[in-house]
């Protein structure tokens, strides 16, 4: 049975966790580098450290106590914060090796059912993310993973961040909709829940293991949200997509 989102115009995509396995990604691009420089720490549970700050760091943009900046220069910041944690000896380290790092949230792999999802939803409807990533790393991250958006939305298009309501209205305007014509998808309920609030429709796609085996978050949908789905295939089966 499919499910009727013929006035939605345009599906906006999280994409860190719903679309991509940033955990796995990112824990190897560390792990040869965490090896030369003999910081002894498991790759995945420094990928878990460095996404930690991830919101802390975000929050205070939002609540305005520093500029505007990218989501990449958020990453860099954190980044150094964990080595330092980890007392890395950054004399040794080269700054091209840090740039480099930086960039394995651009080079994450989709899930599995991704690109064939987003391809049939793209039969339907215009997609792309609605991310708080920038749109240097929204591109890249697209070109490494052959995911197939029409446009790019979210942070840097709005200068704000998710769950920021002027994250998902402007972002709506951005592609010249109401709200309620654009749909987000997310595995992640208070991103929905921010959306919903903002007018959009809403469909949740559970990602059981974006943090691993033992996670604790977003194991099943919260509210009664359009769509409730198990994977991207499953939600273009539930919305007719080709």
């Amino acid at each position: 049975m499919t499910i009727d989102f013929s006035p939605v115009g345009f599906l906006g995509f999280d994409v860190f966790g719903t679309v991509v396995d940033w955990r796995t990604g990112v824990a190897r691009a560390s792990e040869p580098f965490l090896a030369r420089h003999g910081i002894e720490v498991d790759p995945l549970v420094f990928a878990d450290e460095w996404r930690a700050l991830y919101q802390p760091a975000m929050q205070k943009v939002r609540a305005g106590e520093r500029p505007w900046v990218k989501l990449e220069v958020l990453n860099r910041e954190n980044l150094e914060t964990v080595l330092s944690r980890h007392h890395a000896d950054f004399g040794g380290i080269v700054e091209a090796e840090l740039v480099d790092l930086n960039k394995a949230w651009e080079r994450l792999d989709p899930w599995p059912d991704s690109v064939e999802g987003l391809s049939r939803l793209k039969g339907k409807f215009a997609i792309g993310p609605l991310s708080n990533g920038d749109i240097a790393g929204m591109l890249n991250l697209a070109r490494f993973g052959a995911l197939p958006w029409d446009v790019i939305t979210g942070a840097e298009v709005t200068k704000s961040y998710k769950p920021m309501p002027q994250t998902y209205l402007r972002s709506a305007d951005a592609v010249g909709l109401r709200p309620d014509q654009v749909g987000m998808v997310a595995a992640h309920n208070d991103d929905l829940k921010a959306a919903r609030a903002a007018g959009l429709r809403t469909i949740f796609v559970c990602r059981p293991h974006e943090h691993g085996p033992n996670q604790t978050t977003d194991l099943y949908a919260k509210e009664d949200w359009d769509v409730i789905a198990e994977s991207l295939t499953e939600v273009a089966d539930a919305l007719g997509g080709n």
